[in-house]
């Protein structure tokens, strides 16, 4: 099995330098106990207003459920993402709870909260990939989400499996070295 730990400058916390975007996953199932865990990290991410504006809906490895998910993903998703043991719909709530005001900062929470479930699952061994390949008019007509309510990503879930057993552009890119780009290329220091 591949262990992709980020080689970083400075001292970056390990379940940071840990969590990676797999596509090779196992066949073992992920507990919903543990789905429950995973998720609830996704409920304490900061949002405006905490109006927590986000919904996820997932669904096993196996089922209709996952098969709708899996349908909706594009072709370069498909081949590695059927083997996730879970696939999770992020849904994005564009309006303040009771007051129906747009909420401007709804892409940023869902991106928050993506962001805890990816380290939770990482905290258990449980690699997450996201993506935001899929068909949104699809997603949003087969979970029959209200107006208000948009497509994000779609997230895979699973425990980790040998690279070998992808096919090739996947294999190749799960076995590449991790990279990122300099702190001077996106960061500004003010005086």
């Amino acid at each position: 099995m591949s262990s992709k730990i980020a080689q970083t400058k400075h001292q970056v916390i390990d379940l940071i330098k840990h969590r990676w975007s797999a596509r090779s996953f196992a066949t073992q199932p992920v507990a919903e106990k543990d789905m429950h865990t995973i998720l609830e990290a996704g409920s304490w991410a900061p949002s405006a207003n905490n109006s927590q504006p986000w919904r996820y809906i997932y669904a096993h490895h196996g089922t209709e459920g996952f098969n709708k998910l899996l349908s909706a993903l594009a072709p370069g998703n498909q081949p590695w993402a059927k083997n996730a043991a879970i696939l999770i719909a992020g849904v994005g709530i564009k309006e303040l709870p009771d007051t129906q005001q747009k909420n401007a900062y709804y892409m940023h929470d869902i991106g928050m909260a993506n962001s805890l479930i990816l380290l939770q699952a990482s905290s258990m061994d449980i690699y997450g990939h996201v993506m935001a390949g899929f068909n949104k008019v699809q997603i949003a007509e087969e979970l029959s989400l209200p107006a208000n309510e948009e497509p994000v990503c779609i997230i895979a879930l699973g425990y980790l499996a040998d690279a070998e057993l992808l096919e090739e552009p996947y294999k190749s890119r799960e076995l590449a070295p991790r990279s990122r780009k300099p702190l001077a290329e996106f960061t500004t220091l003010l005086h």
